[in-house]
């Protein structure tokens, strides 16, 4: 046990001490409670306990869920049930802020600190996605003014039946598994809004990867404004550049173009004081299933950027894909643990909170994985769902008891290299045909797996 004590890095230390003393902080618990009369009695739902049973967030029923974790918080001994009516109460005093600040101010910064974990870059650039999501939300009134509505259609037209929606933007480091940013806000706002809204937190030197959709010149050039560069997937009917490679029909192939900005863009640029110009590169690139696609980019030396890398550069985007499917299908964003406003928000900023204590408190096990790994064998990697569910297991081990943060680290440390999967990195599936309805109601009540 000692020799694996002194392996657990400084920052995980640092990290897991940091999320303690912070949830313990009286300014802390003043800036993210409603009222100032709010957790100032002493009873078992106080702000940290409130906050760690958010964290935790389960599939199980909220009473059954609140018993289970009130009899480990006890120890095993008897602790007085609580309702949850005044789960409902308890919560409602909370600000969803609390778990944004714990992310932005404590885990941000060790992620990317000096003594932090080796970030992993791309020819010395951190590797960005921006990408938006729908989120079917509870079918509450309060719901749907604050986000906005969805009506049902079929093939006859609107059925009379809505539903509230709201859309999530997620700015993502693609290599790092990191979330720098996410927002959840009403299904009326464009996915381009809000990313722009993002860029605000991009570096000198970030390289923003996006899809279709975000080949605008006003976001493109924002981009540059903010001091970053991107890497765009162009449509067939995006810029007369990209439109001649698609003609072309050949991979590899690079043009450095001016862009204008349209007659009818030019005072939107001058409001928001971005260039009316600008030099882009476009290349074209053949995926595995044979189609070409085009990328646009502000990288426009060859020699420093080979074109032949723009394929795998971009291919990394799949990763901010699995993020997605990560909250909704892994830990189930969409079963919410409440039907308010705030409910909502508190549910979405702590798993993207989650996600982030996932990737950093991993990487040891995860470099100790792929370092034994058999060039001879299929290569190994960690199962993320195992992780997820031991982490949110320990949850009160790792912010809440006393013990030594790395002896929790330790044991976490060995659970997620106790049940590693093997990777096909070249495995071509046929594409699958369209879902009925009946395989998809197979799939979701009797083949997916939630953590917790």
């Amino acid at each position: 046990m000692q020799a694996i004590l002194h392996d657990i890095p400084a920052y995980l230390i640092k990290l897991t001490e940091g999320l303690r003393d912070r949830l313990r902080d009286g300014d802390f618990l003043s800036r993210h409670r409603v009222r100032p009369e709010d957790f100032t009695r002493q009873c078992q739902l106080s702000f940290p306990v409130v906050m760690l049973f958010i964290l935790q967030k389960t599939i199980k029923s909220i009473q059954r869920h609140l018993h289970e974790f009130l009899s480990e918080l006890s120890g095993g001994e008897l602790f007085e049930p609580v309702s949850a009516g005044a789960w409902t109460h308890a919560r409602a005093k909370l600000k969803h802020t609390a778990f944004m600040e714990l992310n932005q101010e404590c885990v941000l910064p060790v992620f990317y600190g000096a003594e932090g974990p080796e970030v992993q870059r791309w020819r010395g650039h951190r590797l960005l996605g921006v990408d938006g999501s729908l989120l079917r939300l509870p079918n509450e009134e309060e719901l749907g003014e604050a986000f906005g509505w969805m009506e049902s259609c079929n093939r006859a037209g609107p059925t009379g039946t809505r539903y509230p929606e709201a859309c999530l933007s997620v700015l993502y480091d693609v290599l790092n598994r990191c979330a720098l940013d996410a927002q959840l806000e009403s299904n009326r706002r464009s996915e381009i809004s809000l990313a722009m809204e993002q860029l605000g937190r991009l570096q000198a030197g970030d390289v923003v990867l996006n899809d279709r959709g975000f080949t605008g010149y006003l976001y493109l050039a924002a981009v540059l404004q903010h001091g970053g560069q991107f890497i765009a997937r162009c449509s067939t009917r995006s810029f007369v550049a990209a439109q001649e490679l698609f003609r072309l029909e050949r991979a590899n192939q690079s043009r450095v173009v001016w862009l204008f900005a349209l007659p009818q863009q030019k005072a939107e640029c001058q409001r928001l004081g971005l260039p009316l110009k600008m030099q882009v590169r476009f290349i074209s690139v053949r995926l595995p299933t044979g189609e070409l696609e085009v990328l646009a980019t502000s990288l426009l030396d060859e020699e420093l950027y080979p074109t032949d890398e723009f394929l795998d550069v971009y291919h990394w985007r799949w990763g901010h894909e699995t993020f997605h499917m990560m909250l909704k299908s892994r830990l189930d964003l969409e079963n919410f643990s409440g039907r308010t406003v705030e409910a909502i928000r508190q549910d979405f900023h702590a798993a993207v909170l989650l996600c982030n204590l996932e990737s950093i408190i991993s990487q040891p096990a995860e470099a100790e994985v792929r370092q034994a790994n058999n060039p001879q064998v299929r290569p190994v990697k960690l199962n993320r769902a195992v992780c997820y569910h031991a982490l949110k297991q320990d949850l009160l081990d790792l912010l809440y008891r006393d013990i030594p943060a790395a002896e929790v680290i330790a044991q976490l440390t060995r659970l997620f290299q106790g049940a590693p999967v093997p990777t096909r990195p070249h495995r071509k599936p046929p594409k699958r045909r369209k879902s009925s309805l009946n395989r998809s109601y197979h799939h979701l009540r009797r083949v997916r797996k939630i953590v917790f």
